[in-house]
Protein backbone atom coordinates (compact mmCIF):
# COMPACT_ATOMS: atom_id res chain seq x y z
CA UNK A 1 0.00 0.00 0.00
CA UNK A 2 1.42 3.51 -1.15
CA UNK A 3 0.03 6.26 -0.55
CA UNK A 4 0.84 9.47 -1.51
CA UNK A 5 -0.54 13.40 -0.96
CA UNK A 6 -0.01 16.54 -2.82
CA UNK A 7 -1.41 19.54 -0.65
CA UNK A 8 -1.60 23.39 -0.84
CA UNK A 9 0.71 25.18 1.80
CA UNK A 10 -1.22 25.65 5.12
CA UNK A 11 -3.86 22.82 3.85
CA UNK A 12 -2.89 20.40 6.42
CA UNK A 13 -1.95 17.84 4.21
CA UNK A 14 1.27 17.03 6.08
CA UNK A 15 -0.67 16.57 8.84
CA UNK A 16 -3.56 14.80 7.29
CA UNK A 17 -0.86 12.18 5.89
CA UNK A 18 0.57 11.53 9.48
CA UNK A 19 -2.85 11.11 10.81
CA UNK A 20 -3.40 8.60 8.10
CA UNK A 21 0.08 6.66 8.45
CA UNK A 22 -0.80 6.32 12.34
CA UNK A 23 -4.54 5.17 11.73
CA UNK A 24 -3.24 2.72 8.98
CA UNK A 25 -0.56 1.59 10.91
CA UNK A 26 1.98 2.11 8.26
CA UNK A 27 5.12 4.19 7.74
CA UNK A 28 4.86 7.83 6.99
CA UNK A 29 8.02 9.91 4.90
CA UNK A 30 7.82 13.67 4.62
CA UNK A 31 11.12 15.54 5.97
CA UNK A 32 12.81 12.35 6.51
CA UNK A 33 13.20 12.35 2.23
CA UNK A 34 15.54 15.41 2.51
CA UNK A 35 17.57 13.78 5.16
CA UNK A 36 18.17 10.90 2.97
CA UNK A 37 18.79 12.60 0.09
CA UNK A 38 21.73 14.88 2.02
CA UNK A 39 23.14 11.18 3.34
CA UNK A 40 23.63 10.16 -0.16
CA UNK A 41 24.92 13.68 -1.96
CA UNK A 42 27.24 14.43 1.01
CA UNK A 43 25.16 17.84 0.78
CA UNK A 44 23.36 19.58 3.51
CA UNK A 45 20.04 19.12 4.49
CA UNK A 46 19.64 22.58 3.97
CA UNK A 47 21.06 23.16 0.62
CA UNK A 48 19.04 19.79 -0.79
CA UNK A 49 15.60 21.75 0.93
CA UNK A 50 16.63 25.02 -1.23
CA UNK A 51 17.15 23.19 -4.31
CA UNK A 52 13.80 20.89 -4.29
CA UNK A 53 11.91 24.47 -3.47
CA UNK A 54 13.68 26.10 -5.97
CA UNK A 55 11.94 26.94 -9.32
CA UNK A 56 13.44 25.16 -11.89
CA UNK A 57 14.29 26.32 -15.20
CA UNK A 58 10.89 27.39 -17.06
CA UNK A 59 12.50 27.72 -20.85
CA UNK A 60 13.43 24.51 -21.42
CA UNK A 61 12.41 20.57 -20.57
CA UNK A 62 15.68 19.00 -18.50
CA UNK A 63 16.55 16.92 -21.16
CA UNK A 64 17.73 19.53 -23.54
CA UNK A 65 18.90 22.19 -20.89
CA UNK A 66 22.36 21.19 -20.36
CA UNK A 67 23.25 22.23 -24.42
CA UNK A 68 22.58 25.94 -23.79
CA UNK A 69 25.99 27.46 -22.46
CA UNK A 70 24.40 30.44 -20.77
CA UNK A 71 22.71 28.74 -18.43
CA UNK A 72 23.95 28.03 -14.92
CA UNK A 73 24.86 24.49 -15.55
CA UNK A 74 26.39 23.59 -12.49
CA UNK A 75 23.67 24.31 -10.48
CA UNK A 76 21.20 22.51 -13.00
CA UNK A 77 23.82 18.97 -12.60
CA UNK A 78 22.81 19.71 -8.98
CA UNK A 79 19.26 19.98 -9.53
CA UNK A 80 19.11 17.18 -11.47
CA UNK A 81 21.11 14.58 -9.54
CA UNK A 82 19.10 15.64 -6.50
CA UNK A 83 15.75 14.64 -8.45
CA UNK A 84 17.51 11.35 -9.41
CA UNK A 85 18.11 10.68 -5.87
CA UNK A 86 14.96 11.81 -4.24
CA UNK A 87 13.06 9.16 -7.09
CA UNK A 88 15.89 6.34 -5.89
CA UNK A 89 14.73 7.36 -2.30
CA UNK A 90 11.43 7.43 -3.13
CA UNK A 91 11.08 3.67 -4.88
CA UNK A 92 13.16 1.93 -2.30
CA UNK A 93 10.98 3.53 0.64
CA UNK A 94 7.70 2.16 -1.19
CA UNK A 95 9.55 -1.27 -1.77
CA UNK A 96 10.63 -1.42 2.03
CA UNK A 97 6.69 -1.17 3.73
CA UNK A 98 3.28 0.21 3.55
CA UNK A 99 3.62 4.27 3.28
CA UNK A 100 2.41 7.68 3.12
CA UNK A 101 4.98 9.99 1.65
CA UNK A 102 4.20 13.89 1.52
CA UNK A 103 5.04 16.15 -1.56
CA UNK A 104 8.38 15.29 -3.78
CA UNK A 105 6.49 14.39 -6.90
CA UNK A 106 5.66 11.10 -5.27
CA UNK A 107 2.71 10.36 -7.00
CA UNK A 108 4.42 10.60 -10.81
CA UNK A 109 7.43 9.07 -9.41
CA UNK A 110 5.91 6.00 -7.97
CA UNK A 111 3.31 5.56 -10.62
CA UNK A 112 4.56 2.27 -11.26
CA UNK A 113 3.48 0.86 -7.73
CA UNK A 114 -0.28 2.28 -8.25
CA UNK A 115 -0.51 4.26 -5.50
CA UNK A 116 -3.46 5.89 -4.24
CA UNK A 117 -2.99 9.67 -5.17
CA UNK A 118 -4.45 12.42 -2.34
CA UNK A 119 -4.46 16.40 -3.07
CA UNK A 120 -5.28 18.40 -0.32
CA UNK A 121 -6.33 22.04 -0.24
CA UNK A 122 -8.34 24.33 1.26
CA UNK A 123 -9.37 28.64 1.13
CA UNK A 124 -7.23 30.89 1.70
CA UNK A 125 -9.01 32.21 4.95
CA UNK A 126 -8.08 28.46 6.20
CA UNK A 127 -4.43 28.50 5.26
CA UNK A 128 -4.03 31.65 7.11
CA UNK A 129 -5.17 30.25 10.61
CA UNK A 130 -3.43 26.92 9.85
CA UNK A 131 0.35 28.61 9.55
CA UNK A 132 -0.91 30.81 12.73
CA UNK A 133 -1.72 28.00 14.69
CA UNK A 134 1.15 25.64 13.70
CA UNK A 135 3.93 28.38 13.59
CA UNK A 136 4.56 30.72 16.20
CA UNK A 137 7.10 32.67 13.91
CA UNK A 138 3.51 33.31 11.33
CA UNK A 139 2.02 35.32 14.22
CA UNK A 140 4.42 38.01 13.71
CA UNK A 141 3.75 38.48 9.83
CA UNK A 142 0.65 41.00 8.56
CA UNK A 143 -2.06 38.87 6.60
CA UNK A 144 -1.20 40.25 3.70
CA UNK A 145 2.52 39.26 3.90
CA UNK A 146 1.01 35.85 5.01
CA UNK A 147 -1.29 35.54 2.28
CA UNK A 148 2.02 36.20 -0.06
CA UNK A 149 3.91 33.38 1.17
CA UNK A 150 1.64 30.90 1.22
CA UNK A 151 1.16 31.75 -2.95
CA UNK A 152 4.77 31.90 -3.41
CA UNK A 153 5.16 28.48 -1.48
CA UNK A 154 2.75 27.24 -3.82
CA UNK A 155 3.17 28.50 -6.82
CA UNK A 156 6.72 26.82 -6.21
CA UNK A 157 5.16 23.40 -5.88
CA UNK A 158 3.18 23.83 -8.89
CA UNK A 159 5.96 25.32 -10.91
CA UNK A 160 8.41 22.17 -9.80
CA UNK A 161 5.81 19.55 -9.90
CA UNK A 162 5.27 20.36 -13.29
CA UNK A 163 8.51 20.70 -14.45
CA UNK A 164 9.41 17.25 -13.84
CA UNK A 165 6.36 15.35 -14.00
CA UNK A 166 4.71 17.11 -17.24
CA UNK A 167 1.52 17.31 -15.46
CA UNK A 168 -0.35 19.95 -13.76
CA UNK A 169 -0.23 20.56 -10.05
CA UNK A 170 -3.35 19.89 -8.84
CA UNK A 171 -4.99 18.78 -11.48
CA UNK A 172 -8.30 16.63 -10.61
CA UNK A 173 -7.52 14.57 -12.94
CA UNK A 174 -4.22 13.35 -11.43
CA UNK A 175 -5.21 12.14 -8.20
CA UNK A 176 -7.86 9.52 -6.63
CA UNK A 177 -9.23 12.20 -4.26
CA UNK A 178 -9.46 15.55 -3.78
CA UNK A 179 -9.61 16.93 -0.48
CA UNK A 180 -10.95 20.37 0.52
CA UNK A 181 -9.81 21.16 4.31
CA UNK A 182 -11.20 24.22 4.64
CA UNK A 183 -12.77 24.53 8.26
CA UNK A 184 -12.64 20.78 8.86
CA UNK A 185 -11.34 18.64 11.33
CA UNK A 186 -8.51 16.55 10.00
CA UNK A 187 -8.81 13.97 12.99
CA UNK A 188 -12.50 13.02 11.84
CA UNK A 189 -12.20 12.93 7.94
CA UNK A 190 -9.05 10.31 8.68
CA UNK A 191 -11.21 6.88 9.42
CA UNK A 192 -13.18 7.61 6.59
CA UNK A 193 -10.17 8.40 4.27
CA UNK A 194 -8.39 4.95 5.38
CA UNK A 195 -11.73 3.23 4.76
CA UNK A 196 -11.70 4.23 1.74
CA UNK A 197 -7.98 3.49 1.02
CA UNK A 198 -8.49 0.11 1.87
CA UNK A 199 -11.48 -0.48 -0.16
Amino acid sequence: MVITIGREFGSGGRELGRLLAEELGIEYYDKEIITEIAKRTALSEQYVKQVVEKNPHELFPISVAHTFSYIDTQSLQLTRMIFMEQERVLKQMAQASDCVIVGRCADYILQDFKPFKIFVYADMDSKVERCLKRNEKADNLPRKKLIRKIKAVDKNRARYYNYYTGKKWGDILNYDICINTSNADLKAIVPHLAKMVKE
